[in-house]
């Protein structure tokens, strides 16, 4: 699959993130060629630097993750686009599962296709494994997943959806949704794991309250830079 591993670039937005991106990167080259493009949002910490000496392609963009990964799409090179976060961290296998899918649709399926892993949360708490089976559950049975799953998508597919959501919150939720209006996504094999920071600083019940409230204002129209404000703050 010499081939297949080239067409895969990896996007991840970053803003203070430069320890958990030191991590994602290292994670990212004990697997295989793929291009990463890192997004640096106005970093005060040394995002830029670890970006510098472990990507293969480093911008600057205004903060904001739907802004930042659709500046990092526009810049990648190759056909498949996987869209992480820098608190991912991705075992070589996960890495060689996604250059598979690429393989797979190009070789019996449509090329143009999108999917994304199961997420495994990395705290070791029993309620956070509640927690992420829910995730999976809720992304497998609706076709709308978050970026904390590592979305995985053909850049033909993604064009005709209109691109990356240039929003500063939902722009993962309102991607698979225009996604699944054009295609069946696909559930790879394998887990992205992500941090669990929020759920431990905040609590597993308020922050999941908060998540599904942000999810139902949106779904009812509040816009994303309203909800943004809440979410960040």
């Amino acid at each position: 699959m010499a081939d297949a591993d080239r067409r895969v670039s990896v996007v991840i937005p970053v803003l203070n993130d430069a320890a958990c991106l030191a991590r994602l990167l290292a994670d990212l080259r004990a697997g295989p060629p793929l291009e990463v493009v890192v997004v640096d949002g106005g970093s005060g910490d040394d995002s830029l630097a670890v970006a510098q000496a472990g990507a293969d392609v480093v911008l600057s963009s205004p903060a904001g993750r739907g802004e930042q990964l659709h500046a990092g799409v526009c810049r990648a090179s190759r056909d498949w686009l996987w869209l992480l976060h820098a608190d991912s961290r991705v075992a070589p296998a996960v890495a060689h599962d996604c250059v598979r899918v690429a393989h797979d649709f190009a070789r019996c399926l449509p090329t143009c296709g999108w999917g994304w892993f199961d997420v495994r949360l990395d705290g070791g708490a029993w309620p956070l494994r509640v927690v992420e089976t829910a995730m999976n559950w809720r992304s497998a049975l609706t076709g709308v997943t978050t970026g904390d799953h590592g979305i995985f998508v053909h850049r033909r597919l993604l064009e005709a959806a209109g691109g990356v959501p240039r929003q500063p919150l939902m722009e993962d939720v309102e991607l698979c949704r225009r996604l699944r209006r054009l295609a069946k996504p696909r559930r790879a094999g394998g887990a992205v794991v992500t941090s669990s920071r929020r759920w431990e600083r905040d609590g597993v019940a308020r922050t999941v309250a908060m998540m599904w409230l942000l999810r139902l204002r949106y779904f009812f129209g509040s816009p994303a830079a309203t909800l943004a404000e809440r979410y960040y703050r």
